[in-house]
């Protein structure tokens, strides 16, 4: 093994990008909950974007690196502290975020996650796990995908693909400059949402929700003032990560990656993809509030975000 587990973490699993074409047979997206910071992850260490790496939950994973590597990790705050093999009465280093880091072989500590609850470690070349049905991302409702079809435990090896980093430094180095494209925009600024023509923007709008404590990767449970008069079942049909659905106790349902595919509660709208990283990292108990757009003021953020990984892209690129 390249990695070892020594610690797993409170939730740690191997994602990409996500299993795309396969809804029409009911497997699910899966893939990083903020696929922009997966992919900024991945390019800090020369990755393609889709390239296996590691998503944290809450409190992150203690990994023994045998041999010397580049890593980058984004998202939320973390602690990350390293100790180097060869120099292991020296201390331990803080390993900085956003940016990447080379390490000798030695041991990774990434502790409490701070300003959000998830975060993703990269590692140049990628984790080498099997690609099933286009991806090698864990689908942890069906048990394929990822690292043996679950999250990680202690005593796990994992395999980098790729040479190992050329540094004979004993210990980290990092650059000074670093990569956060937006500023970690804070969780109460409003979602944006399009809504359903037959809500109209009425029911998620102008008030407060707090996200509940039985939110998974599946979908962000909402509680607030339950919501009257629509609460109906329908005939299934299909659902993506972004739909708002509507159970019949009125607590509305936001679907992340690892949602099913057909449902039947009503459909109060559908939240804007860029938006929905930012849900991502709301801990049980955040706050949250909508605001209603249209399709074309989706479609003009999403352009603005393939605008900002091209400039991203550029800068790397400039940083040789």
């Amino acid at each position: 093994m390249t990695i070892e587990v020594l610690s797993p973490g409170t939730l740690t699993t191997v994602q990409d990008l996500g299993r795309s074409g396969w809804r029409h047979l009911g497997v699910a997206l899966s893939g990083a909950l903020d696929p922009l910071a997966a992919t900024i992850a991945n390019r800090l260490v020369g990755n393609p974007d889709n390239a296996a790496l590691l998503e944290v939950t809450l409190h992150g994973p203690t990994l023994r690196l045998r041999r010397p590597m580049q890593v980058a990790l984004c998202g939320a705050g973390a602690q990350a502290r390293f100790v180097s093999e060869a120099n292991a009465t020296g201390g331990a280093y803080q390993i900085p975020t956003d940016r990447p880091v080379t390490l000798p072989a030695g041991t990774l500590k990434l502790g409490a996650l701070r300003g959000g609850i998830r975060a993703w470690l990269a590692f140049a070349g990628g984790l080498l796990v099997p690609t099933v049905l286009g991806s090698r991302s864990i689908d942890l409702k069906g048990g394929f995908g990822g690292l043996h079809g679950r999250a990680l435990r202690r005593g796990d090896g994992l395999q980098v693909a790729g040479p190992a980093s050329t540094s004979s430094a004993d210990v980290p180095q990092a650059p000074a400059w670093w990569i956060a494209p937006d500023g970690r925009q804070p969780l109460d600024t409003p979602i944006r949402y399009i809504p359903a023509d037959s809500w109209n923007g009425a029911g998620l709008c102008g008030r407060r929700w707090t996200v509940g404590t039985d939110s998974n990767r599946q979908g962000l449970r909402l509680e607030g003032e339950p919501l009257p008069g629509r609460a109906r079942s329908m005939v299934s049909s299909p659902v993506a990560p972004g739909t708002v659905q509507l159970p019949p106790e009125g607590q509305p349902i936001v679907l992340l990656a690892d949602a099913q595919t057909v449902g039947g509660y009503p459909r109060m709208g559908h939240v804007a993809s860029i938006d929905l990283r930012r849900m991502a990292q709301a801990a049980p108990g955040a706050t949250l509030t909508f605001e209603a757009i249209d399709p074309e003021t989706a479609a003009e953020l999403v352009r603005e975000q393939r605008t900002l990984l091209a400039r991203v892209q550029l800068m790397l690129e400039s940083r040789g």
